[in-house]
């Protein structure tokens, strides 16, 4: 029923999705004894820095966040589970932790947007199960010393992924997104996972996948350009696909394009608010990414919209004001 409801909704108006988990973390004065809590005390390696932990030891800060989005006009908020796989957990000696991670963070983000959802029933709320493209590259040799080494497999990934997903839809998410796809075996990977789960369930969850430019050659870190990397992910019905990070909204629009043209799908956007500075800050006010948004939406290229890297609640709260004065881009007849 909720995926009925999606499909519906998307039909309607543009989806606004949430912005920036870490970003929001980092507003709270957290120490090591924070990412421990009760639960991980007597951990014997350092534990700060690890944002998808707090799903269980600081419940409380996470569901917080996500009421601020919501609360800004959000309509699908993120599980808070980017490394939520063993493969990104095993730098803090947690991967016996990853399917209580993934079900947390799902469980807490559905009570928010059940929440929420209760006191406007006419806007419905979605929660998108976050699968991050992990620290490692399956197409990619890490050793310039030997291009033909792999730090990870096929099989390793989609065994990992098919993991943090069967966590994500226990905790009762409503659909995947695969986000930040810097490398598209990893992202394949991740689609096979969940064609597996799906399978094995026999029950299918919308899916979108979402890649990073990584700069301005066009082009994610292996090597595609926007078209390829459609054509590369479109063997799935998919629900959307899209882009994300790495780029401020101005630089993203041309790639946007792109996915508009020759998408079958609905298209997604969610960038960062702006370049970071010398600093690694993100200087983009709400006002100004929403003009850089508003280009996006007179051109019909968007279904759904957020942002990435240093937006705030109160860069989707003028996203969705935006919005809400445009029609969503239809679904083409691409032969």
């Amino acid at each position: 029923m909720k995926t009925a409801l999606l499909h519906k909704t998307a039909k309607e108006r543009i989806l606004i999705l949430d912005g920036a988990m870490g970003t929001m973390i980092q507003r709270y004065p957290l120490e090591e004894v924070d990412f421990r809590g009760e639960d991980f005390k007597n951990h014997g390696f350092p534990l700060k820095g690890n944002n998808d932990l707090l799903s269980i030891t600081q419940p409380e800060i996470i569901k917080a966040i996500h009421r601020e989005y919501l609360q800004a006009g959000a309509d699908i908020i993120e599980t808070n589970t980017f490394s939520g796989t063993w493969i990104a957990q095993a730098d803090y000696h947690l991967e016996k932790e990853v399917y209580r991670l993934n079900f947390e963070s799902a469980k807490i983000a559905k009570e928010v947007a059940e929440e929420i959802t209760l006191l406007n029933p006419d806007k419905p709320r979605f929660v998108a199960g976050s699968l991050g493209p992990t620290n490692k590259t399956c197409s990619m040799s890490p050793d310039v010393n030997d291009p033909g080494y792999r730090a990870t497999s096929f099989d390793e990934l989609a065994g990992a992924y098919t993991e943090q997903i069967n966590g994500l839809l226990d905790g009762g998410a409503d659909l995947i997104l695969i986000e930040t796809v810097f490398d598209t075996l990893n992202a394949k990977a991740a689609l096979f996972a969940c064609l597996s789960v799906f399978e094995q369930r026999e029950k299918e969850w919308p899916i979108i996948v979402s890649g990073t430019i990584t700069d301005q050659s066009g082009r994610t870190l292996s090597g595609q350009t926007a078209e390829a990397f459609l054509i590369s992910v479109s063997h799935v019905n998919l629900f959307a696909v899209g882009f994300n990070c790495a780029l401020g909204a101005k630089d993203l629009r041309p790639h946007l394009q792109v996915l508009a043209k020759h998408a079958p799908f609905y298209i997604s956007a969610y960038p960062n608010a702006g370049l970071p500075n010398e600093f690694g800050q993100y200087d983009e006010t709400p006002e100004q990414m929403g003009s850089q948004i508003r280009e996006f939406l007179e051109l019909g290229l968007i279904n759904i919209l957020g942002g990435c890297c240093g937006t705030t609640p109160d860069h989707i709260r003028k996203m969705a004001e935006i919005a809400k004065n445009y029609k969503p881009r239809p679904l083409p007849n691409i032969s």
